[in-house]
């Protein structure tokens, strides 16, 4: 769901056949190479793609949606009985910066806030940890620079290349030394569920 122009679909593919929907036709190239693969319209009832997936992502979706909830329960629907979703959200109010504003955003999530999300959606979490730890300080340095210095907000750029890469490897470390630690704080959350269990569905307990 919100696959944009399916630029996660070449590592999904280890996983199946990916398929999306998006709701913003201007971000995707007709002519790209995934672009059959991508239904272009709402997300909400009338997306009903006749199959159930084993796998769903919203990857960095809910925090632009005015009814986070309806989304979320409709997209449990559209999983298999064992089928899995993950999820990806920015973290935390305090975080908030023009990044936020120019992206449309409603609101930033704690696990708690998620947590009821999830109770309102029928969604059971499996597991909810905060990443991009070492991006907090950064954007709290952000925030106190807007605050401080009143500017119009402007789109954010790609950095160049050496810098991006130097970020990314900072990502792949944070991961690699302090991934399993499960930090109280980051920019983001990430959230692996599946719908919750009603009596008499498989796995049900007691």
């Amino acid at each position: 769901m919100g696959c944009g122009d399916a630029l996660f679909f070449p590592a999904l593919e280890a996983f199946g056949e990916p398929e999306g929907v998006e709701a913003d036709d201007s971000i995707i190239d007709p002519a790209g190479p995934f672009a059959e693969r991508i239904a272009r319209q709402p997300f909400d009832q009338r997306f009903q793609p006749g199959r159930r997936y084993a796998l769903i992502t919203m990857l960095d979706v809910l925090e632009h949606l005015d009814q986070p909830a309806e989304a979320l329960r409709h997209a449990l629907s559209l999983l298999r009985a064992d089928g899995l979703i993950v999820i990806t959200v920015p973290a935390f109010m305090g975080l908030w910066t023009q990044h936020d504003d120019l992206n449309h955003h409603r609101t930033r999530y704690t696990r708690r806030t998620f947590a009821r999300l999830a109770d309102q959606s029928g969604l059971e979490l499996i597991d909810v940890r905060y990443f991009f730890h070492w991006t907090c300080p950064v954007k709290l340095m952000i925030r106190f620079k807007e605050r401080l210095i009143r500017s119009p907000p402007r789109p954010a750029r790609v950095p160049i290349s050496p810098l991006n890469r130097l970020m990314y490897a900072a990502c792949l470390a944070e991961q690699t030394l302090i991934g399993r630690l499960q930090l109280p704080f980051g920019s983001s959350l990430l959230v692996v569920g599946r719908p919750q269990s009603r009596p008499g569905e498989i796995g049900q307990s007691g």
